[in-house]
């Protein structure tokens, strides 16, 4: 009954936020490209903070998410809605409901979590990117939490992900980032903003993307 209530909120703030949207566009063409982006990723991992940085809220004790929010991002060249899902056990099995019609995907990992964390996000990840909803869409994996003493580089996180298995399937970049260095979120989001915008990033060999790293 919970999950139910959870996702019967999930769906109303979508809905009440297309609506918001459509209001706002009459007195107000909207000219900027618009994409709709997933944003997953496991509890803890920092996806609202992140999000929230980007968007000039308070991001200092963010509550995870429970259910689903929707936050608008509003850049010089588009503008990314992005749909974030919570990460808790409840909600995860849920997450393939929300696929549908998304353009683009962020997958947000605690770079200094436990093994089993770890192997918990990979798995995730898999289920998700083999998605008939997902397939083909950009990927953009945040390394996030690199202020933690401990936590594995970005290179490091590539190779257990696997993502150079991607290859060939889709565009995939990944950026180590914290919320103490917002040039580096940045930095992420200017990458995913220029692939779905129609141009390409190229990740080295190694795994990482060494024209993130700031």
């Amino acid at each position: 009954m919970c999950d139910n209530i959870q996702l019967l909120c999930g769906l109303c703030r979508i809905g009440a936020y297309t609506v918001y949207r459509r209001l706002c566009c009459k007195s107000s063409p909207e000219t900027k490209p618009n994409f709709n982006v997933l944003c997953i990723g496991l509890t803890g991992a920092g996806k609202s903070a992140l999000l929230a940085l980007l968007s000039g809220d308070e991001f200092h004790n963010i509550p995870p998410t429970v259910g689903f929010s929707i936050k608008a991002l509003i850049f010089e060249d588009c503008i990314l809605d992005v749909k974030e899902l919570g990460g808790g056990e409840n909600v995860r099995p849920y997450w393939d409901r929300y696929f549908e019609g998304s353009q683009g995907i962020i997958f947000v990992v605690d770079s200094a979590s436990t093994e089993e964390d770890f192997a918990t996000a990979k798995s995730e990840l898999n289920k998700a990117l083999s998605s008939q909803f997902l397939r083909g869409l950009p990927l953009l994996v945040l390394a996030n939490h690199q202020d933690v003493e401990g936590a594995k580089s970005d290179a490091e996180i590539a190779l257990f992900l696997e993502l150079s298995t991607e290859t060939g399937r889709r565009q995939w970049m990944i950026q180590a980032c914290s919320v103490v260095n917002k040039l580096q979120v940045e930095a992420g989001f200017a990458n995913l903003r220029k692939v779905l915008l129609g141009g390409k990033v190229t990740a080295p060999e190694n795994g990482a993307s060494d024209m993130n790293r700031i």
